[in-house]
C-alpha cells in the first residue's frame, strides 16, 4: 500500500495576527492570566489538496521548460526548434512531474522519425510497458530525455520502440549533455554537427 503524502502551505498567513507580547510575558508584566483564545491557539497549517500541489508543480515545470527552450534556440541560428511546452504532474506524487519542451523530425541511422524532448524534476528508469517511469528517485535532481515517437493507426502519438534502446534516444541528468544531444538531433547537416561536437 502506498503512502499518501500530505502537503501544507508554508507561505500561508497565520489565521490571527501576532501579538506584540506573548502570553507568558503578559502574565509576568501584569500578574493576570490571559483568557483570550488567540493567546492559546497554535498556528494552524493549511494543507494543500493534490490538485493544488499538481497545479504548482506544473507551473514550475512549464517555466523551466520555457527557459530550456530559449537556451536551446539561442545556441546556433541555423538550429530552431518549435515551442511545444506542456507539463504534467504524476498522479500519486503531485510534487513530481515532467515537462515536454519540443518535438522535431530527425534522421536516426537510416530512418526518418519524430522525436520529443522532455525534462522532469526526478530521475527514473524509462519503462517498457504501461508504467512509463519506473524506480523514481528524487535525490538526483532533474532528468532530461528524448524519445522517438510515431503515430498509431488511430492517429495518436506513441513511442517508436523500434529505434535504439526501446525508443529512448538519450537520458541524462546533466543539462549540458542534454543540450548537446538535443542540438545533435536537430542539426540540419554535418557541418552544424561538427560545430556542436566541438562545444
Amino acid at each position: 500500500m502506498r503512502t499518501r503524502f500530505r502537503y501544507f502551505d508554508t507561505a500561508a498567513k497565520p489565521l490571527m495576527p501576532k501579538l506584540k507580547g506573548t502570553a507568558h510575558s503578559e502574565f509576568l508584566r501584569t500578574g493576570r492570566i490571559s483568557r483570550e483564545s488567540r493567546d492559546w491557539l497554535a498556528d494552524e497549517k493549511r494543507y494543500l489538496t493534490y490538485e493544488e500541489v499538481a497545479e504548482r508543480t506544473e507551473l514550475r515545470l512549464a517555466a523551466a521548460g520555457e527557459t530550456t527552450h530559449e537556451r536551446i534556440n539561442s545556441v546556433h541560428k541555423r538550429i530552431r526548434f518549435p515551442r511545444v511546452i506542456f507539463s504534467h504532474a504524476l498522479n500519486e506524487r503531485p510534487h513530481l512531474g515532467y515537462c515536454h519542451v519540443t518535438t522535431a523530425p530527425a534522421t536516426i541511422g537510416t530512418k526518418r522519425t519524430l522525436w520529443s524532448f522532455y525534462m522532469c524534476n526526478f530521475t527514473a528508469e524509462i519503462g517498457e510497458d504501461e508504467e512509463f517511469f519506473r524506480r523514481i528517485r528524487t535525490d538526483f535532481g532533474r532528468m532530461y530525455f528524448a524519445v522517438a515517437i510515431e503515430r498509431d493507426e488511430n492517429g495518436l502519438t506513441r513511442l517508436n520502440r523500434s529505434l535504439r534502446d526501446n525508443g529512448v534516444l538519450f537520458r541524462t541528468s546533466d543539462p549540458n549533455e542534454a543540450l548537446k544531444n538535443v542540438l545533435m538531433l536537430g542539426a540540419p547537416d554535418e557541418t552544424v554537427r561538427e560545430i556542436i561536437r566541438k562545444l
